[in-house]
């Protein structure tokens, strides 16, 4: 059934206007969620133009607003993926290394020996600079793959514990917990040129609108660093705790994957505040923002939902 949600401002009701379906998702307007059944975990995400692929238990899946498309099979799917090349790449935290899917056939193309920094899960593969970065191993390394060759091209030597990776304002950004650091990585020389030091148990991350994101889960709080001096210039309070959820950014908003008090929560850049509160509590997952809507997953609720007008 579909369930109605008013995106509820942080201190009053929304006067907001609609946008138009030609016009881009923006914070403050009404949405609808759809939700499916996914059985077993779902979990992370990576939209494909009008579908999305999710991790599973020994497989992964591609999902469009009206159901499953197209699932394949995988010792163990672990941590967020990466759209790039007609392929989908996903981190096998059972062997240690990643795959490569034809997101056309959805067959397995490749797969290549990288090593896998955190094989607990907690981990991201992106694309940039025409490679695909892979955090490798826990000592401190990102594998740099390819995709021509499938080949690891280059290793980047990083802080210990280096898990989390995003690709934006052309550079790499590493965010290691334990270390409680934000590295950037210059692509042309596969090497740290600037680190800063950030809040409790900092994870998942994400670069764009003006900023790069950084979830500090262990104080409840969104960071925003300067991409060009690497300084943190900002905080904004979203809660107790934020472990573990996900974040993206997409329309001029920040978009925020809860456990507590709602499913996702979105941010203006400029204000810094947040200004929209969606869903009521489902567990962790992941969100994933798109022109037409989000997308986000609940494994605890074995569903994920596509948010639109």
């Amino acid at each position: 059934m579909k369930k109605l949600v008013l995106a509820l401002l942080s201190a009053s009701v929304c006067a907001c206007t609609m946008a138009t379906a030609e016009e881009p998702v923006q914070a403050g307007n009404m949405l609808v969620e759809k939700p499916l059944p996914v059985p077993g975990f779902a979990d992370f995400l990576a939209v494909d133009g009008d579908t999305v692929w999710v991790t599973n238990v020994g497989r992964v899946e591609q999902w469009g607003v009206d159901g499953k498309l197209a699932s394949t099979d995988m010792p163990r799917p672990c941590g967020t993926m990466s759209v790039a090349n007609y392929s989908l790449w996903v981190a096998n935290c059972t062997g240690g290394n990643l795959y490569r899917i034809d997101v056309g056939t959805a067959e397995i193309s490749n797969i290549i020996e990288t090593g896998i920094a955190n094989p607990k899960g907690e981990t991201n593969v992106v694309a940039g600079a025409g490679s695909i970065w892979v955090p490798s191993a826990s000592e401190g390394q990102i594998a740099r793959v390819d995709p021509a060759t499938n080949a690891v091209i280059a290793t980047v030597s990083v802080d210990p514990d280096t898990f989390y990776l995003a690709y934006g304002f052309d550079a790499l950004w590493a965010v290691s917990s334990e270390q409680r650091s934000l590295q950037k990585i210059d692509p042309a020389t596969n090497s740290v040129v600037a680190t800063v030091s950030l809040g409790q148990q900092p994870g998942f991350l994400a670069a764009g609108a003006g900023g790069v994101w950084v979830q500090e889960q262990g104080d409840g709080t969104v960071a925003r660093v300067n991409p060009d001096n690497v300084e943190v210039t900002g905080r904004v309070k979203v809660g107790e705790s934020l472990v573990y959820g996900d974040i993206d950014t997409g329309g001029g908003s920040v978009w925020l994957r809860t456990t507590e008090d709602q499913v996702f929560a979105v941010i203006d850049p400029a204000t810094m505040e947040v200004t929209a509160r969606l869903g009521t509590p489902a567990g962790s997952g992941a969100i994933r923002y798109t022109d037409a809507g989000v997308w986000t997953s609940a494994h605890d609720d074995q569903t994920i939902s596509w948010w639109s007008h």
